[in-house]
This record gives C-alpha cells, structure tokens and sequence, in this order.
C-alpha cells in the first residue's frame, strides 16, 4: 500500500471505522445538518447517510465524481478519498498528486479509477486504492485518459490520440485529428474508440490501429467528454447545439438522428439518463431535452447541473444555491428549497440519490422519501 504523509498516518481501516461513526452519530458531535430537518421535509427528501470527512482545515472539498459503486471526493490539495455511494463508508483515502496540480478528471476502467498525474496515467485498486499500473506518457494532457482491455488511449498536449499496450506501456500508434486540433475526449471499448477536437470532430477509430471508421463534424469544439449511452453518442458543441448520433450498424457506422440548439454557448457535456438530456447553458441555465425526440421539455432559468433523476422529476442545483425540484412531464418547477450550505456536489445521471458537501467536508447523501 503506497504510504500517506505523516500528517495522515492513520491506517485506512481504522479511518473507515472513524468515519463511519462520525456519519452515524454527527447530530451528537454537535455538528449542525447539512441541510437542516425542516428543510429536506419541504423537498420530500431523506438522509441515507452522513458523514464528516477528515480533512485539514486549511483544505476544502474542490470536486465529487460518481464511478461505479464509488464516490471520489478531491480537496483542493489532492487528497482524494473514495467512498461506498450506499453507506458513506470511506474505501480509501491517500493523496494522489502536488497541491496546485490540476487533475484531468477521472474515468473507470472496470472498476478501477483512472486519474491523470501530470504527464502519467495512474490506475488504482478499487478496494486498496494502491497503484496497479502507471503509464507516463512524457508530456501533458488535454482531458481524461481512457483504456479497453489491450490499450490505454491518452490525448497529448501535442494534439495527438497516443496509443499505448496496457501490459508494457509501448506506443503501438499515435494519430490526430484532420485540423490538427486539440483533443477535448476519449472514450473507449474493445470495439471502437471514439475521440473529439477542439475543431468540432468526433471521430471513431479501430481500437488497435489506425484505421478510421466514421466521422462527424460539428461547427465547433466539442464541450466536455462524449457520453455514450448503449449505442447512442450525446455530446454538446460550443455551436450551442446538443447532438445525439446512433451508431446503427455496430462501430462501422453513424446516423445523425437529433440536434438540439441551445440558447446560448456550451461548455459542458450533457447529462444523460433513460428518458431525458440535461444540459447546462452559460449564463441561462439548465434545459431538459426528450431523449427521443431531441425537443425541449423545459428550461430552469439559473439552473448549474443535474443533481439526480426520480419518477419523472429532475432536481436541479442553482447557481443562488437552491435545489429546483422539476416535474419533466408537465415541464414546470414544483418546488425548490434553500441549499445555500451546499458547496459542492455530484452530478448523477444514474439514479435517484443526491450527494452534497461543503468546504468544510460536511457530507450527505439524500434520497427522495416517495
């Protein structure tokens, strides 16, 4: 198990064991809720778990991401600890890069995390969180790094899609974009690998050569990382319009089958979830989009993200700091209560539970009661 510094010699299971009785008797530590009773009665909403996480108090919570069964807390000095998404219970904890060094996100393989460090790659144990293999690449990164069974996929500063043997770390084949343009994401499978550029191409590749198998062109760069749902492709373009391709006939071949034009520019992936997109708009707020259809359902003018999905209702974080409770098929708000103590959160296209935390590292997970 790789070591922590000396300001976090705990071991890690003694670690979980605290957290998990800090998560179960915070109310008797004196620590004021998240967000208080009254509250998450008015939304309907109720606490799975919660839990205060050990970090300094010179540090904050910088971002949540939901992978798998996990949720992966970073601070803003890289000190990254996993959860279970069920019970709170901490997995994990170890920091993982330099204070100041911005990570790139991180992506599953299997379920291992994938992270990038700088110019490497570093895959870590689920369970453990020790590293099980590290590829350096020797220079940076344009976004997160993917793999299949046979390859990592790692997009360079260089503006080349670098090809490398997981077993031995060698580039087997390097390739770029027509324009020569910034890769934004990659995505890949044992099938196909499918990356995007600044210059508004998504294009898909044989995952152990360099043979092309489609392209799209869009008017402009593709915001965030593709999303893909079964064989369906969902990406936003900084031409204000949200895409959903259809690989019709296997990895061979694309179909266009809806656009959406947003009111406004783009920079954000979409969220996807069985029956809508979700996606955020610079300066106007959060629309919802029929996933079938690609027609608007509704617009929640200063909306920021999806927080979760649940029997047709969408709950939506706003940028003054209130949950928007979002009725999808009547297309207009219910409700929407103050969450002003919320500082960060998880966007969670999978199912109905909602995780928050503030700077200080008061964390919840909430469910709605129905």
């Amino acid at each position: 198990m790789s070591r922590l510094p000396k300001r976090r010699l705990i071991c890690l299971a003694g670690l979980a064991a605290l957290c998990a009785f800090q998560g179960v008797f915070a109310a008797e530590s004196g620590s004021p809720p998240l967000v208080s009773p009254e509250l998450l009665k008015h939304a309907n909403l109720k606490t799975v778990w919660a839990n205060e996480l050990p970090i300094k108090k010179t540090e904050s919570i910088n971002r949540l991401f939901l992978l798998g069964n996990r949720i992966y807390v970073i601070s803003d000095q890289n000190y990254v600890l996993s959860l279970s998404r069920d019970t709170g219970r901490i997995v994990f904890a170890k920091t993982v890069a330099p204070a100041g060094l911005l990570l790139a996100g991180m992506t599953l393989y299997g379920d291992q995390p994938l992270y990038v460090n700088g110019s490497s790659v570093v895959q870590v144990d689920a369970e453990s969180g020790v590293e099980s293999k590290t590829v350096n690449l020797g220079r940076g990164m344009t976004c997160p790094a993917s793999r299949n069974s046979s390859h990592f996929y790692l997009a360079g500063v260089d503006n080349r899609l670098h090809v490398l043997r997981a077993q031995d770390a060698v580039q087997t084949f390097e390739v770029a974009a027509d324009s020569d343009s910034t890769i934004t994401s990659v995505l890949a499978d044992d099938n196909f690998v499918i990356f995007a550029t600044a210059a508004g191409e998504v294009i898909s590749l044989v995952p152990n050569r360099p043979n092309r198998l489609w392209q799209f062109n869009a008017a402009d760069a593709i915001a965030g990382p593709v999303v893909r749902d079964y064989m369906s492709l969902f990406f936003a373009s900084k031409d204000t319009n949200v895409y959903r391709l259809d690989m019709v006939a296997g990895p061979e071949k694309r179909r266009l089958i809806w656009k959406y034009q947003a009111p406004g520019v783009l920079e954000e992936a979409p969220r996807v979830t069985q029956t809508v997109v979700y996606q955020h708009v610079r300066s106007k707020g959060v629309v919802a989009i029929d996933k079938q259809a690609g027609s608007l359902l509704w617009s929640a003018p200063g909306g920021l993200d999806l927080l979760a999905e649940s029997r047709g209702k969408a709950y939506v974080m706003t940028e003054t700091g209130t949950l928007v409770v979002m009725d999808n098929a009547k297309g207009k708000s219910l409700y929407s209560v103050n969450f002003s103590g919320v500082s960060k959160y998880a966007a969670n296209a999978v199912d109905d539970k909602i995780y928050i935390t503030d700077k200080r590292g008061r964390m919840a997970c909430l469910q709605p009661a129905e």
